[in-house]
């Protein structure tokens, strides 16, 4: 059984003065598709954002988004506070991490981890950022940097869970015997004579290519009697 990363718990993000409720839902439906949980919103321009039909198969997370009044009320549980921004043209005055690299600082906490995201027209302001130890960026193009919320908190949580490697380890299948391997060859064989295209000349020359083909295959047991049958088949036909 696989423990889910200590992430998913720790984590908290934390939209300011988010002005679309369609955009939080979308927020809250990409924090369920991950497996994150913890929503909290400093003074949302729209009280009914709870009823943001964007939210699809994430209703409990909205109903259970916290609110606050303050940045600082909303990180200070948290040991670690990124913002995210776009830069653009604004001189940083904080570290700044492309988001590979700023996932896995942020995988490796045990504390509270606060990801802050502004509102779609103008992002986090300087004051909000100076609540952050320093700031992450998608790396996007130069000419189209800022992105949609829900599409960048999205991409964000992606990097936070993704694991290299894949996704579940596959079930060995029995690998195919040697006797088997050697009906194959010779059922292979004997519909390559009947079809004209191996030649008694060749035929010594021929099944040992063939016999070294099939190995390569690497065939499992099941396909090997899959091919297997199909072979019987076509040698009957040509009789």
């Amino acid at each position: 059984m696989k423990l889910n990363p200590p992430i998913l718990t720790n984590l908290r993000v934390v939209l300011v003065r988010t002005r679309n409720p369609l955009n939080i839902g979308a927020v809250a439906r990409a924090m369920s598709n991950f497996g994150f949980s913890q929503l909290r919103l400093v003074n949302p321009y729209e009280r009914a954002f709870r009823e943001a039909r964007s939210a699809v198969g994430a209703s409990e997370i909205l109903a259970a988004a916290q609110e606050y009044k303050t940045i600082a009320d909303a990180v200070a549980d948290c040991g670690l506070v990124i913002g995210a921004t776009a830069v653009g043209g604004r001189e940083v005055q904080h570290p700044l991490k492309r988001l590979e690299e700023a996932a896995e600082v942020a995988r490796a906490q045990t504390c509270g981890v606060a990801l802050l995201f502004g509102s779609e027209k103008v992002g986090l302001s300087n004051d909000d950022l100076s609540y952050c130890h320093w700031l992450l960026r998608i790396p996007t193009t130069r000419d189209h940097r800022s992105m949609n919320l829900g599409q960048a908190v999205a991409i964000c949580l992606y990097e936070l869970v993704r694991q290299p490697g894949p996704i579940s380890e596959p079930r060995q299948a029995e690998t195919a015997t040697a006797t088997k391997l050697e009906r194959m060859t010779a059922v292979l064989t004997e519909a390559l004579h009947a079809c004209g295209y191996m030649t008694d000349e060749a035929t010594r020359t021929t099944e040992e290519k063939t016999r070294r083909l099939i190995r390569r295959l690497n065939l499992s047991s099941a396909d090997a009697e899959l091919l297997l049958g199909m072979l019987r088949h076509i040698s009957r036909k040509f009789g």
